[in-house]
């Protein structure tokens, strides 16, 4: 518990530090974990972490989370564009191999490339709102999750009884989850109203509602395909709290979703 907390101590004021700093020291540090994190989903799909198929994916997460705005650089194609050419590259990889590298093997790190590349590109462009508020936005969601987290988390330990999905996560309880719904619009409506009309209270609570639901489904997600692999954590980075994955694994689920679907009032 006290590496546990130490460990937290230091890389959550690493992080809190260079997102306050913002520019391209936030923006390198997201990439750095991005690559990091896509190397843990490598490895755990018993890929060889810098093997040459692994190296496609790597280009992929790169090339989503450059910081092209901040760089004031003009992306050369549009992320779709170069995620098919990738694509074709993981599939003309089989063929190559003649199935030594087989389909689902490519489709698993493609996979990945998509689900880490995307979600900590929008882990860094919250931070770049162009509106002058990204601080703001990037603190209020973070704020929200970790508020679900920890109400779901003692919630559950308090009033728990019904599990929620006892096959994939033996711990989580539906009264726990339910807490944490109510811990993180409780931390949305917290930044309305401190947020002197930036963002209305209508607002936060979808914020809330969503960060909780896609948050969870987050981490829910993380634990099945831990649990496919046998394995208790995706990496061994941060001492006591396992790897970049499973301490974002909320963020890179919950940062695409309020942006795709519009629910941050500046995009």
């Amino acid at each position: 518990m006290k590496q546990r907390l130490i460990t937290g101590i230091i890389a959550g004021g690493a992080f809190l530090g260079l997102c306050l700093v913002g520019g391209l020291w936030y923006h390198g540090l997201v990439l750095i974990m991005a690559l990091i994190g896509f190397s843990e989903f490598v490895r755990m799909t018993k890929t060889p972490a810098f093997g040459g198929t692994a190296l496609i994916g790597y280009i992929g997460v790169l090339y989503a989370v450059f910081p092209w705005k901040l760089l004031e650089v003009d992306m050369p194609l549009n992320l779709m564009s170069v995620f098919w050419l990738l694509m074709l590259l993981f599939l003309i990889v089989t063929v190559v191999t003649k199935n030594n590298t087989p389909i689902g093997q490519v489709a698993l790190l493609f996979l990945g490339m998509v689900y880490v590349g995307i979600g900590f590109a929008y882990l860094a462009e919250t931070r770049n709102a162009g509106d002058g508020h990204g601080l703001f936005w990037t603190f209020l969601m973070l704020a929200a999750i970790w508020s679900s987290d920890a109400g779901a988390y003692f919630t559950g330990r308090r009033f728990g009884k019904t599990k929620l999905w006892p096959a994939i996560s033996p711990n989580k309880t539906v009264e726990g989850a339910v807490g944490g719904i109510v811990c993180a619009v409780i931390a949305a409506v917290i930044f309305a109203l401190a947020s002197g009309g930036l963002l209305p209270i209508g607002r936060a609570l979808l914020l809330g509602v969503a960060a909780a639901v896609v948050g969870q489904m987050g981490d829910l997600i993380q634990s099945a395909y831990k649990r496919v692999y046998g394995i208790k954590d995706s990496g061994n980075l941060l001492p006591g709290h396992g790897g970049i994955l499973d301490r974002c694994d909320s963020w890179i689920a919950v940062f695409p979703f309020v942006h795709i679907l519009s629910l941050l009032p500046v995009f």
